[in-house]
């Protein structure tokens, strides 16, 4: 049985933040590679390839509710499944 196509292309718009209404926890078991400005991202917390931005975790600071502290940045987004 062959894969639909839409299948195999990833969401517009994901989130690993559990709390986000763009979680989705069975793609993100499944692998998503980002590759944002020609560079393989792999500390990206959120990405939307739509409006071209990434949003990456600054080191190990967590914020006053125990999320990693980030930065949005501006770009081209690549987004795939690694499986």
């Amino acid at each position: 049985m062959q894969a639909t196509p839409s299948a195999d292309t990833p969401p517009d718009r994901l989130s690993v933040n559990p709390d986000s209404p763009h979680h989705d926890a069975a793609l993100l078991e499944r692998g998503i590679g980002v590759r944002f400005k020609g560079v393989e991202k792999t500390n990206v917390e959120e990405y939307c390839i739509s409006e071209g931005w990434v949003r990456l975790a600054v080191g190990k600071t967590l914020d006053r509710r125990g999320n990693p502290m980030t930065m949005k940045l501006q770009g081209p987004v690549e987004v795939w499944f690694k499986s």
